[in-house]
């Protein structure tokens, strides 16, 4: 496995959060996910496979209405490793409004996620 270096890789990072912040989630998938990423929610069954991981946030943006915010408040990199706090908000397509502090843990390998897990309430 290579070694981004960490500056490579807070590079990587800091491009991934404008995708996100920009909406681009589905684009980010094909970006910097590899094909057998594997994707965790807290403790549910992890997501095997870019293709059913695609699927999936296409299930979960389909539930939201409007972006509110994508806030890091916390960010570490290490090898092949980073580790962010963030705070997210939305409306959910009923009107709901959503509100999600999360950790997210992801594994890098060549500049592209491999595995990713996501902490949050």
């Amino acid at each position: 496995m290579s070694t981004y270096t960490t500056v490579n890789l807070e590079s990587r990072l800091e491009e991934l959060f404008s995708y996100i912040r920009e909406g681009r989630i589905l684009d980010a998938m094909n970006d910097f996910y590899t094909d057998d990423v594997v994707m965790q929610e807290n403790t549910q069954t992890p997501t095997v496979g870019r293709a059913a991981n695609l699927e999936r946030e296409k299930q979960f943006l389909s539930t939201v209405k409007e972006w509110k915010g994508f806030d890091v408040t916390a960010k570490a990199i290490g090898d092949n490793v980073t580790f962010y706090e963030t705070v997210m908000d939305w409306v959910a397509t009923d009107g709901t409004p959503v509100h999600v502090e999360q950790v997210v843990v992801a594994k890098w390998k060549d500049g592209r996620i491999v595995h990713e897990r996501f902490y949050h309430n």
